[in-house]
């Protein structure tokens, strides 16, 4: 209490002597300031015009609280006198302690924080009364720049304890205002058409709401006339001016009218091109260069590239800081125009040293063994990028930096620094997903890329699926020799059963190993060569096809009748009192090498190979590809070329020859046509007769002809038959209607003779061979068998997705298939299975989707059948998940 009266005592005595002071003047001993908090007592000195043993008057007091309100920092301030002291009392205005932004969803609360920095408004500083204003129009004139006209900003102050407050911006974004016209004024020699569609822009169209290309967006517009500016350059209006842009809004701020006014003035024609500076190189080279010629219209693009590609080209010859500028000189009165390339070459510069910064894990001579610019020679522009963007290809570093820095006092040598920032180059994971035609996928594994920053791989997998469980260890040196070719080896083990995805009923189990080595023909291609040996076991399974391995199987001892002798016998059983008949019958044989006369039918593949196979493999490849994505490409192109083999001195000899390319080519800004062709043949050679069925193309479903089930298309195998055995027959010699001893006949196969005749139902009779039943279901029956050339081919039109900023992680497209898998070599008794005709080609379309998400890879198709053949299954939704593809 005691400390409130004397402080109160002290005010008043302030202001009393203020009142003195406003009418006496006194000279200052001592400057006393009171009321701060956060602003120093230096700024108010430093802004304050009045020292100790000055003399004031009341003009200097008053001089004075103006200064310090002209400072901006305080609501109020007064000046008295306390004796000799003069006292300053100052309110500061409040901090800002806090901007919080609320309801923004189109443009990053990030984005509109650093358009308040830029305006000179962020946290921590002054509040003051003008500063909503300014918040809010500087919000506002974001959502302008993006065509939203109807946004609103709301603004609210909460004050906080010591002198602070927080602002709260809530947003309202309103509806992007559509584009209903374009005009263009002044244009004679292009129509509005031709120059409109230079406009990302575009009035509201039919896939507006996909592309979005009707919203008004003050940058795209800054876009679209540079593109019609550059255009009339182009084409010689060396003269082309835009007078004037407008925007104007309808009263409701939804729809925006553009206007432009353009000059587009005379065409101007070359009439000379010369040199001017310093060539440095023979002037011969340079003029190959160039691009314009004398008597054409004149280029802007023309000009601009010619100088690049001096300026490239003399960086290459070691002029690395080279400067080169293409100089229109217009004669207005001829309408024509000379072009001047003005050469600066600077000095020429050789490379002293190398340097790496930031290879922490990455050993050196990895990073150096990618360098095509050497130590000592002439430093090359175009060398020096190729080095970096080797180095970012190793896919060891987030990023990949280079400066060319002079060496001082040495006016011709440079230093090349390379900077890196390391990334993990190893993987651990466990990955899980499903898909259709497999079920769940299980998948695990290690990969180091960069083995102890050697850039050696070394990896270990093991997946697991419904259908094929593997395992997989694997090592490659990139650098085996200096050269760049590469050397790796692999071993694996891989159990399938291919009956669970539509093919042939039997599974396979094989383990072998290889050994790799490839060679860079250039950065975009390369080839590769690997030999390896594999041990393949075979497991047919019960309802197999004939082709794989014969049916039915017989046990020793059984024999078999004719089929005449069959009806005879039929008919005889119903006389009561029969004579002896005596029947001729042979043993049925239980391997083919016994079976002269061929009563079992054709033997399958395994009844003549067996079902364990140890083969020696030989594989070629060439690779090219200059997509730019590893994965959903949109421009570029790849193909790759192998060859496989089956040496001879295996159980097996055949080849395969496979071809994969796609291209991709912008139709539009937003539209991509891709194109896919996937060919293949096989066939067998050397003492091996038929291609080994488990190396035949499968077409159908994913990666292939989409609308149709996994390998559903092409040649299907004849259906797994089961022993016809006649119940056990008799003679009925004595007429008594029982079956007494020695009246018994047994159980016997039935040769057939004649189809014509008919027969039991369900039963399968063939001239010369016994007479068999049907074996499974219709599924069993009908499984593919696959063939030995396969041509896939399809169409796609990428398109982006509607309301996606970020389109890298998605692509849609429209899509047209085609495609089948034929066979030269038809097996009698086949279904669907023929050599190769146009019109059996399978086709479908629809759309399909891919978005890389965090879980992986997921990729959906809805299609729909446009041409299909007799036994084609048709499946229109697809879809994987967590899966290469």
């Amino acid at each position: 209490m005691t400390q409130v009266v004397t402080r109160l005592i002290g005010l008043i005595a302030v202001v009393a002597f203020s009142m003195v002071v406003q009418a006496q003047t006194f000279r200052v001993n001592d400057i006393r300031v009171e009321g701060l908090q956060r602003v120093s007592a230096g700024t108010v000195f430093s802004a304050l015009p009045i020292r100790v043993g000055d003399t004031l008057s009341d003009v200097d007091i008053q001089r004075a609280i103006r200064d310090l309100f002209r400072v901006g920092l305080f609501t109020d301030v007064s000046i008295g006198r306390d004796g000799d002291v003069l006292v300053l009392m100052v309110k500061e205005r409040p901090a800002i302690n806090e901007i919080t932004i609320e309801g923004n969803k189109v443009i990053k609360t990030e984005q509109l924080m650093e358009s308040l920095t830029e305006n000179g408004l962020s946290e921590g500083q002054i509040y003051q009364s003008a500063t909503l204003n300014m918040i809010s129009q500087a919000l506002e004139r974001e959502y302008i720049g993006q065509g939203r006209y109807g946004a609103s900003v709301d603004l609210e102050v909460e004050d906080l304890p010591r002198n602070q407050v927080k602002v709260l911006v809530t947003i309202d974004e309103g509806e992007t205002a559509r584009i209903k016209k374009i005009n263009i004024i002044g244009n004679s020699d292009f129509s509005n058409e031709e120059l409109l569609d230079l406009f990302e822009l575009q009035t509201t169209g039919l896939f507006s709401w996909i592309t979005g290309d009707d919203k008004y967006n003050k940058e795209k517009l800054t876009g679209d006339i540079e593109r019609v500016e550059s255009y009339y350059l182009d084409r010689g209006y060396l003269a082309f001016s835009l007078d004037s842009t407008q925007v104007s809004l309808s009263p409701d701020k939804s729809k925006v009218y553009l206007t432009l006014n353009i000059r587009e003035g005379d065409v101007y024609t070359v009439s000379e091109v010369d040199l001017a500076g310093d060539p440095a190189i023979d002037e011969r080279f340079i003029r190959r260069m160039i691009l314009m010629r004398e008597g054409q219209t004149f280029s802007q693009t023309l000009m601009t590239t010619s100088s690049e590609y001096i300026t490239n080209r003399l960086g290459n010859e070691g002029y690395t800081f080279a400067e080169v500028e293409g100089i229109p000189e217009p004669n207005d009165e001829d309408k024509t125009v000379k072009v001047t390339f003005f050469i600066d070459p600077k000095k020429r510069a050789y490379v002293r040293r190398i340097n790496f910064r930031g290879n922490t894990a990455t050993q050196d001579h990895v990073l150096r063994r990618e360098m095509r610019q050497m130590e000592g020679g002439s430093a090359s522009t175009a060398q020096i990028e190729h080095s970096k963007v080797r180095l970012e290809r190793l896919g060891f570093f987030k990023e990949v930096n280079v400066d060319t820095v002079e060496v001082p006092g040495v006016p011709d040598q440079v230093d090349v620094d390379f900077s890196v920032e390391e990334q993990p180059s190893g993987s651990m994971g466990l990955q899980v997903g499903y898909a259709e035609y497999s079920g769940l996928l299980l998948s695990g594994n290690i990969q180091q890329n960069n083995w102890f920053g050697t850039g050696k791989q070394v990896g270990i997998s093991a997946s697991h699926s419904q259908y094929q469980t593997g395992y997989n260890f694997n090592y490659n040196d990139p650098y085996f020799t200096p050269d760049g070719v590469s050397r790796g080896f692999s071993i694996f083990y891989q159990a399938s059963d291919y009956a669970r995805v539509n093919v042939a009923g039997y599974s396979t189990d094989v383990f072998g190993g290889n050994v790799q080595f490839g060679y860079p023909i250039s950065d975009i291609e390369r080839l590769s060569f690997d030999v390896g040996f594999r041990n393949l076991e075979v497991k047919p399974s019960t309802y197999s096809v004939r082709e794989i391995i014969n049916t039915p199987l017989y046990q020793p001892g059984l024999e078999y009748i004719s089929q005449s002798d069959w009806i005879e016998l039929l008919d005889n059983q119903d006389v009561s009192d029969n004579p002896e008949m005596v029947y001729d019958t042979s043993p049925i044989p239980t391997d083919f090498d016994s079976d002269v006369d061929g009563v079992r039918g054709e033997p399958g593949f395994l009844d003549v190979h067996g079902t364990e196979f140890h083969d020696f493999t030989a594989n070629l490849a060439w690779a090219k590809s200059t997509l730019n994505r590893g994965i959903l490409a949109t421009r570029g192109s790849s193909q790759r070329l192998g060859v496989e083999l089956a040496l001879p001195g295996g159980d097996l000899e055949y080849y395969k020859i496979t071809y994969d390319a796609q291209w991709f080519k912008p139709l539009t800004r937003h539209l991509t046509l891709r194109l896919r062709t996937n060919l293949g043949w096989a066939d067998s050679y050397g003492k091996t007769e038929e291609l080994p069925f488990f190396e035949h193309f499968y077409a159908g479903g994913f990666g292939s002809v989409r609308g149709f089930e996994r390998n559903s298309l092409g040649p299907r195998g004849t259906y797994a038959e089961t022993s016809f055995l006649p119940e056990m027959l008799w003679d009925d010699r004595n007429g008594d209607g029982f079956v007494d001893s020695g009246e018994e006949s047994g159980n016997y196969g039935v040769l057939c003779e004649d189809p014509t005749l008919g027969f039991f139902a369900g039963t399968t009779c063939r001239p010369g061979e016994l007479i068999t039943r049907r074996s499974g279901t219709v599924t069993d029956q009908t499984r593919s068998f696959g063939g030995n050339f396969l041509i896939e081919t399809s169409a796609e039109v990428i398109f982006p997705l509607p309301f996606i900023e970020d389109q890298r992680s998605f692509q849609a497209a429209f899509f047209v298939d085609a495609g089948n898998v034929f066979d030269t070599n038809c097996g009698a008794t086949q279904v669907n299975c023929f050599d190769f005709a146009m019109e059996k080609m399978s086709v479908s379309a629809g759309i399909g989707l891919t978005w890389i998400s965090t879980f992986g890879p997921m990729t959906f198709s809805l299609s729909e059948a446009l041409q299909k053949n007799e036994f084609d299954d048709e499946k229109s939704f697809n879809f994987t998940l967590g899966r290469s593809f």
